[in-house]
């Protein structure tokens, strides 16, 4: 490795948190760390930090958690750093010009999708529920563009047929872990030059909302999959089932489901068989083989069906 560097690290979520361990056990110096503020949780809706807030307390750094970074004393306050760099992975704050000038060697962001393809807030469940075959993480070097910084290095991965967000949300985070230290080494060695990014293939990839997770089920089989995939385990697709005897539906969390190329002729949402094949727009079907009511833990279909009797004919809305 070359000579540590003296960095601030600017992250929020789980995804992060390998990052951060990554770069402490290459022997940087981490000088900040920088998080999204508390926010309440839970039944008592206690403040709550991040997990990068967390972690990078019990390593004994200082976190800093500013609702902004636009006032001059915040952009003051980083500036007193004086970093060599700013790695910056699924952070949450939108970071004004002078604090993206003020580290020695600029700030480098961590994404996890292969750009331009899914620039923004969510690629790694975007990217299954578009039914993409390959995705990765990549270096890039920030600007003020919104994921359009020049790529310094690459990590490509598969998706699999039966990938969920969360299975790649793993994934791409352990890669992540492996390209930031020789990504930053081969930045401060100048090994590495930024390349710039194609002005072809641009997407983006929106922040999700309720009106992602409702399943349409006069849509297409695999894109309903692909949307029940991408949506797993977190916030999850979901569908209405009203239990025999019930008036008012329940909303049934879909977390898996397999694509079956089973040609049918009934209106999409009914049941095909007693084993949750439910008929989709097209003519074909989707098998749901794990399953959540509402104040239940998540279920395997088997044990799903043993405690709800759901038959051929039924139909889901």
């Amino acid at each position: 490795m070359t000579k540590p560097l003296r960095l601030a690290f600017m992250g929020s979520p789980d995804f992060s948190v390998p990052l951060l361990a990554a770069l402490i056990e290459a022997g940087h110096e981490v000088a900040c760390v920088y998080s999204q503020p508390p926010r309440p949780a839970g039944r008592g809706k206690k403040l709550t930090p991040t997990p990068v807030h967390r972690y990078a307390e019990a390593q004994g750094i200082e976190v800093r958690t500013p609702k902004s970074l636009k006032s001059e004393d915040e952009k003051a306050a980083f500036a007193a750093l004086e970093l060599d760099a700013a790695v910056v992975v699924a952070y949450g704050l939108i970071l004004p010009q002078a604090v993206l000038d003020a580290p020695r060697l600029g700030c480098m962001n961590l994404h996890a999708s292969l750009l331009p393809r899914w620039r923004g807030a969510a690629p790694i469940q975007r990217a299954i529920m578009a039914g993409d075959k390959v995705t990765g993480v990549q270096a890039m070097m920030m600007e003020a563009g919104l994921d359009t910084g020049p790529v310094l290095a690459t990590e490509t991965t598969e998706i699999a047929a039966d990938e969920t967000g969360g299975s790649l949300h793993d994934r791409l985070s352990s890669l992540g872990a492996q390209l930031a230290p020789r990504a930053l080494e081969g930045l401060a060695g100048g090994m590495l030059t930024p390349e710039p990014q194609s002005e072809d293939g641009v997407t983006y990839a929106a922040k999700l909302t309720a009106a992602d997770q409702r399943i349409d089920w006069t849509g297409p089989a695999h894109e309903i999959d692909q949307q029940i995939r991408g949506l797993s385990p977190f916030p999850g697709a979901w569908f209405h089932w009203t239990p025999p005897g019930d008036k008012e539906p329940l909303r049934i969390k879909a977390l898996m489901s397999e694509y079956a190329d089973h040609a049918h002729d009934a209106a999409p949402g009914t049941l095909l068989d007693d084993q949750l094949l439910v008929a989709c727009g097209g003519g074909k079907a989707v098998r749901l083989t794990r399953l959540q009511k509402p104040g239940s833990r998540a279920m395997d279909a088997g044990d799903f069906l043993r405690g709800n009797e759901i038959k051929a004919g039924t139909c889901f809305a």
